[in-house]
């Protein structure tokens, strides 16, 4: 039963990862029909990050109230709907409404969902979990692309991932006993034997390395989603592609993630989180001179490759640290606001780019992922060393 719970999980992060890339493979076809900017694709993802913040902060009390499998099924309803609603809308504002669910319906299960697993299933588990979302993340530009080669509008691309989230949300629901007969994923005091209190933000901050962790996290999601939403439009922009061969290539960039994440599970075995976190920032930072090169579309589809094969790593495994780095008593509570901070860097970088995009030149888009990728680093190589200098004490 246990095994079979862990695959309606990996069916649960497919879910979640369909509708991510799809608002940047389908925003140079959009904004156009809207009348809009192309800045504005930073707005409707800042929309959709505020509402994961919001839920991803409340996933704690929820999931303790309803369960980790009520609040799967009911947060990836939610998305469904919001989708349908994306595939209905013809304005702007349309697109602003719908992305409130559309954010808020992810927040809580990602949290509750990472939290569930970090706690009962093995380092590998974890990689492979977010292959799964890279599963979906990456099908979503290529179902977008069909629909738009196939001379349909964006909106039936949408309406095609509503489909299948209306389908997962099915199984989800059947699944309910499962998750009830192992229980909701909360935290035991090791010396009382009671269920742990959630710790207050402030709490939470002043423990050793809190504060460089969300913000590498912070830089993580920044530039993944920077890279999603706006690798498309880059190369329509700068090379001249058009714009349902970049919505497809777009997903070079998510099909990196998945292949990525999948060798990551075997790696695991031998290496530790801190060394695959490392390896993973080498191989993004090769991918972002590849895509700097002079080189042409091909090295551009080349490097988006291999920044998604670098991003593979490091999210499941600053996940999968957090019980070694900050105890398994204060885990849950740190990974809920580390994923409030990936939103909140979703929510900010992806539309401070779209301004320069706007404003400056989209040319800088490898620069710009370079810069967050530098402060990546330190706070990484920051966080590894008070949790060494907290061990020797």
């Amino acid at each position: 039963m246990f095994q079979l719970l862990l695959a309606i999980i990996y069916l649960s992060f497919i879910s979640l990862g369909l509708p991510d890339s799809l608002l940047g493979s389908a925003w140079p076809s959009m904004y156009g029909n809207m009348g809009v900017p192309v800045s504005y694709a930073g707005i409707i993802s800042m929309i959709i990050a505020m509402g994961t913040v919001v839920s991803s902060l409340q996933s704690d009390r929820l999931t303790k109230k309803m369960g980790t499998g009520k609040v799967t099924a009911f947060s990836v309803l939610m998305t469904a709907i919001a989708l349908y609603g994306f595939s209905i809308s013809d304005s702007f504002w349309q697109l602003c409404l719908w992305a409130v669910p559309y954010g808020l319906g992810a927040g809580s299960v990602d949290a509750s969902l990472n939290n569930f697993v970090a706690l009962h299933y093995e380092s590998c588990h974890m990689s492979w979990l977010h292959c799964m979302w890279g599963v979906g993340a990456s099908s979503g530009p290529y179902i977008m692309g069909y629909a738009l080669s196939g001379g349909q509008s964006w909106n039936m691309g949408y309406r095609y991932i509503a489909v299948l989230q209306v389908v997962l949300t099915a199984f989800l629901f059947l699944s309910l006993p499962l998750w009830k007969k192992q229980g909701d994923g909360s935290v035991e005091r090791p010396e009382d034997g009671k269920t742990a209190e959630p710790l207050k933000l402030p709490e939470i901050l002043r423990i050793p390395g809190a504060k460089s962790v969300m913000t590498a996290f912070f830089c993580y999601s920044a530039l993944e989603q920077t890279t999603g939403l706006w690798a498309s439009s880059y190369l329509v922009m700068q090379t001249g592609m058009n714009a349902d061969t970049a919505a497809a290539c777009a997903g070079l960039f998510f099909l990196g993630i998945t292949v990525g994440r999948a060798v990551s599970g075997f790696l695991t075995i031998q290496l530790n989180d801190t060394n695959m976190i490392r390896l993973g920032q080498i191989i993004i930072l090769t991918g972002i001179l590849a895509v700097l090169a002079p080189f042409g579309t091909r090295m551009a589809m080349v490097g988006l490759i291999l920044i998604g094969l670098g991003c593979a790593p490091i999210y499941p495994c600053v996940i999968h640290s957090t019980p070694a780095h900050f105890g398994a008593d204060k885990s849950q509570a740190v990974i809920g606001v580390q994923m409030a901070c990936a939103y909140v860097g979703t929510c900010v970088m992806p539309p401070l780019f779209g301004l320069i995009a706007n404003h400056i030149s989209p040319a800088l888009f490898p620069v710009y992922l370079l810069v967050i990728l530098i402060l990546m680093v330190l706070m990484h190589e920051n966080l590894v060393r008070v949790h060494k200098d907290v061990g020797r004490k």
